[in-house]
């Protein structure tokens, strides 16, 4: 098993940490290790801790399953990444965990290392439910169950909300220390909505903590990316195969990363942008075009693919009608929508991100990019809409992966027969709508539409967007979906939108 006594035994092929793991220090923390993070954050960190070793160790934290003592912990923090690109294969041991904490019983092991003075920074990536907020305004939600817990009992919180301004509040009565938290999850504006939730969440408890909040930690935007699938167990295995050590906490990537992060720390910095990270003053220009075009390209594929019978994304986009239409739908519709990004050419970077979701060696299964689809389609597909409505252009290519989202959670109710499990805050629900209403369509989209915390209320009053959605889900609850996204794609929808929606 993989662990610092086996390093100096691993084939040469296998790159392992430049420098002395044996004097790492602790001064970041990370909440939410999973497969993104340590194919992210926690890489970049290894590159810096070779370029310029300095007191910047990670003490990885969970406070959701799955535990990390089996795996991370018994392997001293370390854990294979493999780089795979169509048939090539790159593997790399990661050092810069230095321990782990499972804190899903308890908040007390997470909130020990969150208000130690030697943590400096605090990062996360946690999902977009993590942040306990409704998705159509970026508010804490008051009314989520783990925040009405925390409020009342906030000694023993356990929303990350709830955990941040506990630790924060112990930071202040033990040391004072400054502290930087630094969200890394595929959220616009993420540093700006997990301040907004955390500033609330401390308002609530007393102006004293949201004072020296306000004056001692800091939130700064992150856009982060590189396609890194849940890992399988043909990957974990593949590792003894082909390298001969076993790896509990295998991890696999593609080789595109990236890393933008605003220029707005509180106390030191992890240097970062020594290693390939930028350092901006605002990264709402590049989570735009990364949100909107490889997450609207994938989103779209996942939904589209799943109604297509399809299981991967890769699978999805070898398909030449999905990947005609999701060029046509990102190059027409989303391109006019993007905000510049200095040395970007837009139409390059949708072609680039086009040819990674082709790597067949990553195998991106549709139901997981599908997850919690609620939580994500704001900010990929609702957004650009709201935008090209206001300036009176056309949606006939964007309402279609809104419909697919729907269609996707339909069909997972009981009345039309439990097509596939789904994960999704809002599944529930529609589930209770689909069963209530059958297939008629416009009655199903206008109860859908009438989630405030999806939806913005002018948004769903939108006729046009009304009548696309309706038009969308008509189509993609018959019998033939892919017939017609050939439909859409080959421009003729007006016909379609003309015809009555279907009945149950």
């Amino acid at each position: 098993m993989l662990s610092p006594a086996l390093l100096g035994r691993l084939p040469s092929e296998v790159r392992k940490p430049a420098y002395d793991r044996a004097a790492l220090k602790p001064g970041i923390a990370h909440i939410g290790v999973g497969a993104f993070h340590r194919c992210h954050q926690a890489e970049y960190t290894d590159d810096l801790l070779a370029k310029d070793f300095d007191r910047w160790g990670l003490v990885g934290i969970n406070i959701r399953l799955p535990l990390l003592a089996d795996t991370l912990g018994r392997q001293d923090g370390l854990y294979t990444r493999l780089i795979r690109q169509n048939d090539e294969v790159e593997a790399r041991v990661i050092g810069s965990i230095m321990r782990v904490v499972d804190s899903q019983d308890s908040a007390a092991p997470a909130l020990d290392v969150l208000a130690s003075p030697d943590i400096e920074t605090v990062t996360m990536t946690v999902t977009e439910k993590g942040y306990c907020h409704i998705p159509s305004s970026g508010a804490l939600d008051l009314d989520h169950p783990d925040i009405v817990h925390d409020l009342a009992i906030p000694e023993a919180p356990r929303s990350v909300p709830g955990i941040l301004a506990r630790a924060l509040e112990l930071r202040m009565a033990t040391h004072g220390r400054p502290v930087t938290l630094l969200s890394c999850d595929n959220i616009p504006t993420n540093g700006i909505i997990l301040g907004n939730v955390v500033r609330t969440f401390a308002e609530r408890r007393g102006s004293k903590l949201a004072d020296w909040i306000e004056a001692n930690v800091a939130f700064p935007s992150a856009m982060v990316d590189r396609i890194a699938p849940a890992t399988t167990e043909v990957d974990i295995d593949s590792v003894e195969q082909r390298f001969g050590y076993s790896d509990g906490a295998v991890v696999v990537g593609e080789r595109f990363r990236q890393w933008v992060i605003e220029n707005r720390f509180a106390g030191r910095v992890p240097r970062w942008d020594l290693v390939g990270a930028t350092f901006v003053d605002d990264v709402t220009p590049f989570e735009h075009l990364k949100m909107r075009v490889l997450n609207g390209a994938q989103t779209t594929l996942s939904y589209l693919g799943v109604l297509g019978g399809f299981e991967h994304t890769s699978d999805a986009i070898a398909d030449p009608l999905l990947a005609r239409f999701v060029r046509r739908m990102l190059t027409e519709e989303m391109l006019p929508t993007l905000t510049p990004v200095p040395g970007i050419a837009p139409t390059a970077y949708i072609e680039q991100s086009l040819s990674r979701l082709t790597n067949t060696a990553i195998r991106h299964r549709n139901h997981q990019i599908a997850t919690d689809g609620s939580q994500k389609i704001v900010q990929r597909l609702l957004n650009p809409i709201r935008d090209r409505l206001a300036k009176g252009e056309g949606i006939a290519l964007l309402s279609v992966p809104v419909a697919g989202w729907m269609a996707y959670l339909i069909k997972a109710s009981a009345r039309f027969g439990r097509a596939w499990q789904v994960s999704d805050p809002f599944a529930d629900k529609i589930a209770a709508i689909a069963d209530r209403i059958g297939a008629d369509t416009k009655p199903l989209v206008d109860s859908i539409l009438a989630i405030d915390a999806i939806f913005d209320p002018a948004l769903a009053a939108n006729a046009k967007f009304r009548t696309h959605v309706v038009a969308g889900l008509d189509g993609l609850l018959s019998g033939d979906p892919m017939g017609f996204v050939g439909q859409v794609c080959a421009g003729s929808t007006d016909a379609r939108l003309k015809q009555p929606a279907r009945s149950a």
